[in-house]
């Protein structure tokens, strides 16, 4: 694996789990709330969305700035940049890495490509990064394929799955999602992949919003699918699994 994209502060020696809450039930991503499964305590969180800018704002628990991304316009591959800290208009950052469709087709499951950015001049490293699966399904992989010249195998580091809880055997609504960490991964950096997702998902059309029909629940298995949050959420709104 590659050093960390934010900081070593942000990856952990063995495998880790997050749960990983949108803050609103009631638009399309307000926010989100990211708690370390095993303590429950608060990891990150995103207060609100874009502004005018749009920029979003992935936050220590204290409210300090960990990582900004922003979308870069115009952009046919739905481009998006990573800063460390906040950006700040007119001081000339560079962006730690860059995510982008890896086609123009394919809607929500055309993948993505991360380029991590790293040396200075002509001779710019970079390190790559591939996403695949459904986001809107709370369905994906992070892999790492290392640094050009390519020939390994890509490495499993990052996992989106949908929540289970194990006392109720209920498949939570989507607001509420797994991100499986592998270890020495930069959460910092996987949370920002997380935000870009979540906002590319929002702007394909038919993707993201789904109205809750609470006569539409069906079972997985020994699972409860309660189609975004139904009634676990509204009756518990609460109780977050963690």
């Amino acid at each position: 694996m590659e050093q960390p994209v934010i900081s070593e502060e942000y990856c952990s020696d063995t495998e880790r789990e997050l749960t990983v809450r949108k803050t609103s039930l009631f638009a399309q991503g307000d926010g989100f709330a990211v708690y370390d499964h095993c303590t429950g305590e608060l990891a990150f969180r995103v207060d609100m969305y874009p502004s005018v800018s749009g920029e979003l704002v992935l936050m220590d628990p204290g409210g300090k700035p960990v990582l900004t991304v922003r979308k870069k316009r115009p952009s046919l591959h739905n481009r998006w940049e990573g800063f460390a800290g906040e950006r700040v208009d007119g001081q000339n950052q560079k962006p730690l890495f860059t995510v982008r469709r890896s086609s123009i087709f394919g809607g929500d499951r055309a993948g993505m490509v991360v380029e991590v950015h790293g040396g200075v001049g002509p001779t710019e490293a970079e390190t790559e990064y591939r996403i695949e699966g459904s986001f809107s399904q709370r369905c994906c992989k992070v892999l790492f394929e290392g640094t050009a010249p390519k020939g390994e195998a890509a490495l499993l580091v990052a996992e989106i799955k949908r929540k289970v809880d194990p006392d109720a055997h209920v498949v939570m609504g989507k607001d509420v999602f797994s991100l499986f960490l592998a270890p020495h991964v930069d959460a910092a950096f996987i949370m920002g992949l997380v935000l870009v997702l979540d906002q590319v998902c929002s702007d394909e059309p038919g993707i993201g919003e789904e109205e809750i029909d609470l006569s539409s629940a069906t079972l997985a298995g020994d699972h409860h699918v309660i189609p975004n949050g139904g009634t676990l959420l509204e009756e518990h709104p609460a109780e977050v699994v963690m």
